[in-house]
């Protein structure tokens, strides 16, 4: 029997996206005086809003290495991996790009700030170790995938090794994808953890995913494991330290926001997952497809890039929580019309960036 598209794929990817777009927004806009921690609707806000970026890096190494592996069943996987390595290289390029301000380079002025690394390097720089990893372990996939759990559990459990990572005398184009110190938003590291996570799934789905008879027992298994990590992951590593006598073990258990949050994906994963049926004609599956696009169109919106104008140049921690969330709804409305209609695919707008390039090198 051949593998059937997995529509909650889609699903989850929608959901990921336009948490960001109103988390992005509300996160921009909002006056500081209404950030209370005290209030329990600005604090769900607020704690769904960290699920986001792990959930995104999720979806994103379980979407890839699942096409690359259908790639390698029809015998075109190095189709997949020279595309794969393309769209890494552009994703970076196109990472740097939004945050380069053309607008101070007219008045002979560069803005080095835009070396901070954002989630699209991070993720480029993830689908090339991705392919990196695939082709050291090209001919056993379960040696694949107990490499990707490991690197997501050392990844994780050395988080306060790097917690506060600094490093002198070293170019910032560099410096940006291991530390924060220059003001960057996603490091390599802990993130493509939660990247290599998701390959693990792929793995997983690759193998029974098309299986009906192991669709009850892996929803069983999301809920399960997601829970696991959400409630007990801290008591786990704390009786690792026990065991074998490393106190990182309980430094990170102390401090444990990797791995609950990955708990907290995978419930989101088993939540899409049982309601599959039910999303795949749905606009949210379509919207899943055009990530990329939406991302680039909100980030112009609000941030400027391109344009100088933007959102945060007028209305910059100015909204009331009224205002910011009927602006949130009436900007997730704009950005999806923009990238249904003008911008359509995904791949429509990797081949106008391409077909640029190509025109500049010529």
């Amino acid at each position: 029997m051949k593998p059937t598209r997995l529509f909650f794929l889609d699903a989850v990817r929608a959901f990921a996206i336009l948490m960001m777009l109103q988390g992005h927004f509300i996160d921009t806009l909002l006056n500081p005086i209404y950030r209370d921690t005290n209030n329990t609707i600005y604090n769900i806000w607020n704690y769904f809003r960290g699920i986001t970026a792990p959930t995104f890096f999720t979806i994103t190494g379980l979407v890839f290495v699942y096409l690359l592996l259908k790639a390698k069943a029809k015998k075109t996987d190095a189709e997949r991996i020279k595309k794969g390595i393309n769209r890494g290289f552009l994703l970076i390029g196109l990472g740097y790009a939004l945050r380069f301000s053309f607008w101070s380079l007219m008045y002979g002025e560069v803005n080095m700030s835009f070396l901070q690394v954002d989630v699209l390097q991070c993720i480029g720089l993830s689908l090339i170790l991705l392919i990196m990893l695939y082709k050291i372990c090209l001919k056993n996939e379960w040696v694949l995938a107990i490499l990707f759990l490991i690197l997501c559990f050392v990844i994780f459990v050395s988080e306060p090794l790097y917690r506060s990572l600094k490093i002198e005398n070293a170019p910032a184009l560099f410096v940006n994808y291991l530390t924060t110190q220059n003001g960057s938003v996603f490091n390599i590291i802990p993130w493509f953890g939660y990247v290599a996570f998701g390959g693990f799934v792929a793995i997983l789905f690759n193998k029974y995913g098309h299986k009906n008879n192991y669709k009850t027992f892996k929803i069983i298994s999301f809920y399960t494991v997601g829970v696991i990590l959400m409630f007990y992951s801290s008591a786990i590593l704390k009786t690792l330290d026990h065991w074998f006598n490393l106190p990182l073990f309980t430094k990170s258990a102390n401090y444990n926001y990797l791995f609950s949050r990955l708990g907290n994906v995978l419930l989101i994963f088993g939540l899409f997952y049982t309601f599959e049926t039910y999303l795949k004609q749905a606009i949210i599956t379509k919207i899943g497809q055009k990530t990329l696009s939406i991302y680039v169109i909100h980030f112009m919106i609000i941030y400027g890039s391109f344009t100088g104008v933007s959102l945060k140049q007028f209305f910059y921690k100015s909204l009331n929580p009224t205002q910011a969330i009927f602006g949130a709804l009436l900007f997730i409305v704009v950005v999806c019309f923009i990238s249904f209609y003008y911008v359509k695919t995904n791949t429509y707008l990797y081949n106008k960036i391409r077909n640029l390039y190509l025109k500049l090198k010529n």
